[in-house]
């Protein structure tokens, strides 16, 4: 009875949060095998159509080196090994297949992925239009790296990914031993600072790194934000927000405590046997991107197969609980959780939005549950906070007025928390997948790295 208080759109809010339990009890990312078929077949016989099957990219069955070695570029895969013991690939283009390897120190750029994403988001799309491609063919060297539990990143000196204990980590761990350590190990090879260019999560961990390793920040000459992740109270991608609306207890007992969406060989079903047909490729991506607010028009379609393939790639469950914890953090006053939906973070979506402009913006390192466990952590019983304001490295940030996950109203609130920010750009039709591979992003984005990445050798 409870529920008839409420409006229409309540109930159906509440129900996309028991569905989506209930899909994510399914074998990890078998939901989305489900849903993508549930459309097609909604479609009915306008999807059995023949003679609309694409050819196979190639590149579909291909991993990050041999992708590279595809399109005829030289390549490197580094190891480094963390603080914490976990054993990272670093993947390096040293030069481009237009620029002959000449004596001398090339500039060194480094690219993170984003979240569920791997070094496969830089290449995806013909050279002419991936960045790593792009660079290299400029006469830069280009290294670029893996998160820990992503599909290049997966082993550790001690720990199987079998136990729980491999997974326990969030963003934190990446600011605060990946990056360091892949950096480090960059400028002792090569002998110089690189230049960063994060995507997504990748913009958040350099964030974290460069604002809290001041050391560390005087290796970086400059830092290029696409799509800058920071707060994401604003987060209008309504898959993100029932997820974000579960309560991190559940939301654990359901996903478990170990990866959260690999890549597995269902990608390359889907990329192969689903998304290479000319009309279920544009459902497929609709469905798809539609979690980040990406258009399909924006997109080569010849390449979603690709994408679908290498995408996700994986994180673990902690990390996504991580990204959950600033909203249980920040509302300026919390909902009674009884009031509908006991299994909800809060008890409606549109009461969520209804007082996002109400919150207190803040970031702080992964809670891990109590006090007492807090303290063996940081020395203290609640996470310390994290301030962009304390950053002092040259940034420039390109963001999107359609981006579902890198809200606009987020990336204002952090623009004036960044002290030395040399360029701002805002894209108004561009969305959170644009940045890596949107069909004018070298014209929109990529030539201006270039040209600011010159300007300063």
């Amino acid at each position: 009875m409870i529920f008839l208080i409420y409006s229409s759109k309540t109930i159906v809010l509440n129900i996309y949060v028991m569905a989506l339990i209930l899909m994510l009890q399914v074998e990890k990312i078998m939901w989305r095998l489900i849903l993508i078929l549930l459309v097609i077949q909604a479609k009915g016989t306008e999807c059995s159509s023949h003679g609309l099957w694409r050819a196979v990219n190639p590149e579909v069955h291909l991993d990050v080196v041999r992708i590279i070695q595809f399109w005829s570029y030289p390549v490197e895969d580094h190891e480094v090994v963390t603080e914490d013991s976990y054993i990272l690939t670093l993947n390096r283009i040293p030069y481009g297949r237009t620029v002959n390897k000449v004596s001398g120190r090339q500039p060194v750029v480094f690219l993170q992925h984003g979240l569920l994403s791997s070094p496969v988001s830089w290449i995806s799309n013909l050279p002419n239009n991936s960045l790593a491609f792009i660079l290299a063919d400029a006469g830069f060297d280009v290294w670029m790296g893996n998160s820990r539990g992503s599909t290049y990143s997966l082993k550790h000196a001690t720990l199987s990914t079998n136990s729980t204990e491999y997974w326990a980590f969030s963003f934190d761990e990446m600011a605060r031993y990946d990056l360091p350590a892949s950096i480090d190990y960059i400028v002792k090879k090569t002998g110089q600072k690189i230049y960063y260019v994060g995507h997504s999560q990748g913009t958040l961990i350099g964030f974290l790194a460069f604002s809290t390793l001041p050391k560390l920040a005087q290796k970086v000459k400059a830092f290029y934000a696409l799509a800058p992740i920071f707060y994401v109270q604003h987060i209008q991608s309504v898959p993100f927000q029932v997820l974000f609306q579960i309560s991190p207890k559940l939301l654990k007992y359901v996903l478990g405590d170990k990866d959260f969406l690999p890549e597995t060989e269902l990608n390359r079903l889907l990329a192969t046997k689903v998304c290479n047909n000319e009309i279920i490729g544009f459902i497929c991506g609709k469905v798809i991107f539609s979690l980040f607010g990406c258009e399909p028009q924006n997109l080569n379609m010849s390449r979603i197969d690709v994408y679908v393939a290498h995408n996700p790639a994986g994180t673990s469950v902690q990390n996504i609980l991580h990204y959950i914890q600033p909203l249980l953090d920040s509302m300026s006053s919390p909902y009674d959780h009884q009031a509908i939906c006991p299994l909800c973070m809060y008890p409606v979506l549109y009461g969520m939005s209804k007082g996002m402009h109400e919150i207190q913006k803040i970031l702080r390192a992964y809670d891990w549950g109590s006090p007492r466990k807090n303290m063996e952590h940081y020395n203290q019983p609640t996470p310390p906070t994290y301030s962009p304001s304390t950053m002092r490295v040259p940034t420039a940030i390109w963001s999107g007025q359609k981006d579902l996950l890198a809200d606009p109203v987020d990336v204002f609130n952090l623009l004036p928390q960044i002290c030395n920010l040399i360029y701002y750009k805002n894209l108004p039709k561009y969305s959170h997948l644009d940045f890596i591979w949107g069909n004018n992003v070298q014209n929109d984005i990529y030539d201006e790295i270039v040209k600011m990445i010159s300007k300063t050798l």
